[in-house]
């Protein structure tokens, strides 16, 4: 059985970690790549990097910013936010990010996705999903960081990426996200009772118990997180810890 992962998620802004980031010794703790040093240090299975700078003139920043992490960092590093044309998979790749995470694009233009997938193989892809509660049982796809509703909806557009070539789905629920009350658990069971790719589930986590859940209830392959490691709440090796001890396997 493959372990499952633990993932610590930067949110970048031109360079910068923007959700704010409390190590104690950390000399700045806005720079993305001390942020990811802890991490590896800390033994996180992969980290996830999402530049959320919206402006062109931002990714060249990004572009240095993901080749400075991957001289420091030794584990997989999934680099998102902006990717938009087969160009920008390649550039991110070639700069050491291991996995490239496409959202919005793959909305506007499925092909992408099995174009991407086609090129680089199904192995550095990841579609990142998020989705927001629109009935009983019904879940829709929303793009702009939440804000524009698509009426596509979620666990059928997840089947339909897993069919186009996504190595990985990363699914956010965007009512969970930010409340600290745990990942949706009926959302992630939905999606892996109809995909075979592994997921990753995100948006909400407030505790360690609520990472448990996410794979033990939700079906998850690996479990993201931001705020209850970036603030000291909790370290890698004890969300590991705490996972094992409910029979988890992780890579300890």
């Amino acid at each position: 059985m493959l372990a499952k992962r633990i993932i610590p998620c930067l949110d970048v802004d031109n360079g910068r970690v923007v959700k704010g980031v409390q190590f104690l010794d950390i000399r700045d703790a806005g720079d993305p790549v001390e942020v990811a040093r802890r991490y590896n240090e800390q033994g996180a299975d992969e980290i996830t990097f999402l530049d959320i700078t919206a402006t062109s003139n931002g990714r060249d920043t990004t572009y240095r910013t993901v080749e400075r992490m991957a001289e420091t960092v030794f584990v997989p590093l999934t680099v998102g936010g902006g990717v938009r044309k087969v160009e920008d998979i390649r550039l991110l790749l070639n700069a050491g990010a291991d996995k490239v995470s496409i959202n919005s694009a793959a909305v506007f233009n499925p092909e992408f996705v099995q174009e991407a997938s086609q090129r680089f193989g199904a192995q550095c892809i990841v579609v990142a999903i998020d989705a927001k509660k629109t009935g009983e049982n019904k879940w829709e796809i929303f793009t702009h960081g939440g804000r524009k509703p698509t009426g596509i909806d979620a666990i059928e557009w997840s089947v339909k990426m897993a069919d186009f070539g996504a190595g990985e789905l990363l699914i956010t629920s965007m009512d969970a996200d930010g409340t600290k009350a745990g990942y949706d658990l009926e959302l992630m069971r939905q999606i892996n009772d109809r995909v075979t790719i592994p997921t990753i589930a995100s948006g909400g986590v407030g505790n360690l118990q609520h990472l448990a859940d996410g794979i033990l209830k939700g079906g998850a392959d690996a479990v993201l997180a931001a705020s209850i490691f970036h603030f000291g709440q909790h370290t890698i090796p004890e969300a590991k810890k705490y996972l094992a001890e409910q029979g988890i396997e992780m890579r300890l």
